[in-house]
């Protein structure tokens, strides 16, 4: 069974916020010219460098997910998209699309993801925690 990211938590800081393809190219350099790339494989993860800002309630919730339901780190886990889940449809004039008795309609996206190379680390902001950390999305 694959743990699912607690609903309790806040979305990630938009500050730290940061996305990167990992290197999918074979990389062949040419006697003359530019180097060539071709793909090295089809299946490309996503690398993400997050944090988000915890209360003390939100930190045990955290602190509990990651040492229990990911074992430390080591198991997989389902994340909703913070791009995507719970962001409004918006027409191409930027207005929210609605439903019939007129409630936005939200969009929906999860992710399934591996801890990365930056496991939690915690600074005290205030009487807040700060938790950054990275992940892989998987293809």
């Amino acid at each position: 069974m694959i743990a699912v990211w607690p609903s309790s938590l806040p979305r990630p800081e938009r500050d730290s916020w940061q996305r990167q393809s990992q290197e999918a190219r074979r990389k062949t350099q040419a006697d003359m010219g530019p180097p060539r790339y071709r793909r090295r494989f089809s299946g490309v993860p996503k690398l993400v460098t997050l944090s988000v800002l915890l209360d003390r309630n939100q930190r045990a919730v955290f602190d509990n997910f990651f040492e229990d339901a990911c074992a430390q780190g080591a198991l997989r886990f389902w994340m909703p998209d913070p791009t995507t889940e719970g962001w409004s449809l918006l027409t191409s004039g930027g207005a929210p699309l609605l439903t019939s008795a007129g409630v936005p309609i939200l969009m929906a996206g999860r992710w399934l993801c591996a801890w990365g190379d930056q496991l939690p680390v915690e600074t005290v902001v205030g009487i807040e925690f700060r938790k950054s950390f990275s992940i892989v999305v998987l293809p």
